[in-house]
């Protein structure tokens, strides 16, 4: 794992807010916001491969750049690469990263946290050997979901205030793609970027 930002201190509980963040949006900003009433410290991950995707439109050196823009000086966030994209893998890269008493709670919408529990990992019971090693904090994404009995206990809901169910990375480059408003989609402090990555993409 390779820090491009760090928080200070030493936390007992790491909120990892793991994605493509292609492009970073107001959604990931306010999923990072929620946490911290829980977390001490709010970690973006960008894995530099991820497991069922390849890199398109933005590059890795791009994505970092966006993120490095709209965190900086935010005290309680820290960004880091992973080398792998799988939450284990991340889970076990942080492990070696943090102090062994630091709790991880990977932060997550709906659609996000069923993908994961219901990925095929090749062997029966793996997601709740997984889930020994972090949790899941879960915010409501068209709709709340209802974990399954077995993993509840590694499982928690994160409220998050309304507006942002139809804010993604996907809408954001499509509204781009086809002309339509999407400034408001995201920080302002990289729609400048925005424009520049994705506009070009447009056009080629």
């Amino acid at each position: 794992m390779t820090f491009f930002q760090r928080a200070a201190g030493r936390p007992q509980r790491l909120g990892i807010l793991a994605g493509s963040f292609n492009p970073l949006t107001r959604a990931h900003l306010a999923l990072a916001e929620a946490a911290l009433s829980r977390v001490d410290e709010v970690l973006f991950v960008l894995p530099r491969v991820f497991p069922h995707k390849p890199y398109q439109d933005a590059s890795f050196q791009q994505r970092l750049r966006m993120l490095q823009t709209a965190l900086s000086g935010e005290k309680r966030f820290s960004i880091a690469a992973s080398e792998g994209g799988l939450f284990i893998e991340i889970a076990r890269e942080c492990r070696a990263a943090y102090p062994p008493e630091t709790a991880l709670y990977f932060i997550c919408g709906r659609d996000a946290a069923e993908r994961v529990c219901n990925w095929d990992y090749g062997r029966p019971g793996a997601i709740q050997e997984q889930l020994r090693e972090y949790q899941l904090l879960v915010a409501p994404r068209q709709g709340a979901w209802s974990p399954p009995p077995e993993l509840r206990d590694r499982i928690h809901s994160l409220p998050l205030p309304g507006g942002y169910d139809e804010i993604s990375a996907t809408e954001v480059r499509e509204r781009v793609r086809r002309g339509e408003p999407w400034r408001h989609l995201v920080p302002e402090s990289i729609a400048e970027m925005v424009a520049q990555i994705y506009a070009a993409r447009r056009e080629t």
